[in-house]
């Protein structure tokens, strides 16, 4: 019998005030066993909202969520003992240390020595020390406080709501070392993030959210895919914008001497045929990042407000 998927959702809706715009508005997805699944959008997006509902801590005003096959209202107290979860804003004890909260959580637990150990493992390898009152602690050593705590007991569910903010760059990566092993152990990450470069360099498929509604569901290797160029050409004599502002998928032209950026959909001859006569020295393609992918999807969607608004 095949396993259920680790979150799913139906229509999940939540509506705060009568005949404003729903937080979230009918979302369906599905989240494989075995994945680092990325959920993708820009701050108010509806993200911390969905988890919120999945964890049970608010309720849907319409539509159903299940975890590990178990429905997120009537069974919340099962799923809670499988899952980790690190919210977005973290609050715990400021005067206990952070090894007495993290030993206090292990005992209201239940578990066994080994996810003790495996918290000194995890408090190592991020590099914090525990013996110092949690309200001492820097905002990116809090986000490590977190993450032991949910990583601790190995969770067949781990949810994580923008996990890496505060911590420095080879944190992040120790971070996607972290996460990366528990995919290779079977289980399952669900991460909530607005940091693009960080969804691409571990997650294998994303959901955009925007304004609560879900966008598109992609595997990252398809969103990355060429659905653009940006293109560098180098002339032996300036050449006018002119000649190419009409060809069509040719936008985003800037000229700088004699070297002409632009960016190409679609296919290259219209663009060569139409530089014609031109001496081309060097043409450089540069494949569009994530980040650009996922500008250019709402650009296109919500015209130009849409860059300002994502990247806050």
């Amino acid at each position: 019998m095949a396993l259920q998927p680790a979150v799913q959702t139906q229509g999940l809706t939540k509506s705060y005030h009568r005949g404003q715009r729903p937080a979230l508005d009918h979302l369906t997805l599905t989240v494989n066993r075995g994945e680092i699944f990325g959920y993708l959008g820009p701050n108010g997006a509806g993200k911390t909202t969905t988890i919120r509902m999945l964890l049970d801590l608010i309720r849907p005003t319409s539509g159903s969520a299940s975890l590990l096959g178990l429905d997120a209202q009537h069974n919340s107290v099962e799923i809670h003992k499988r899952i980790g979860f690190l919210p977005g804003e973290l609050n715990l004890w400021q005067n206990l240390t952070a090894k007495q909260a993290i030993t206090y959580l292990h005992q209201l637990r239940g578990h066994d020595d080994s996810a003790m150990r495996y918290a000194h493992e995890l408090a190592e390898r991020l590099q914090l020390d525990l013996g110092k009152p949690i309200r001492s602690y820097s905002t990116g050593n809090k986000r490590k406080i977190g993450l032991v705590i949910a990583m601790m007991h190995k969770p067949e569910l781990l949810i994580l709501d923008e996990p890496t903010s505060g911590l420095d760059p080879l944190m992040q990566q120790i971070f996607n070392q972290l996460v990366t092993e528990v995919r290779s152990e079977g289980r399952t990450v669900f991460l909530s993030s607005h940091i693009l470069s960080e969804v691409q360099a571990i997650c294998e498929r994303v959901a955009i959210i925007r304004d609560g509604k879900l966008q598109a569901v992609e595997r990252v290797s398809d969103l990355t895919r060429v659905k653009f160029h940006q293109l560098t050409l180098t002339f032996r004599s300036p050449v006018s914008p002119d000649r190419i502002a009409n060809i069509p998928g040719v936008s985003e032209i800037k000229t700088e001497g004699n070297v002409l950026h632009l960016r190409l959909s679609g296919d290259f001859d219209p663009l060569l045929r139409a530089l014609d006569g031109q001496y081309i020295v060097e043409v450089r393609s540069q494949e569009p990042s994530l980040e650009e992918t996922f500008l250019s999807y709402y650009g296109a969607a919500n015209g130009s407000s849409a860059k300002k608004e994502v990247t806050q």
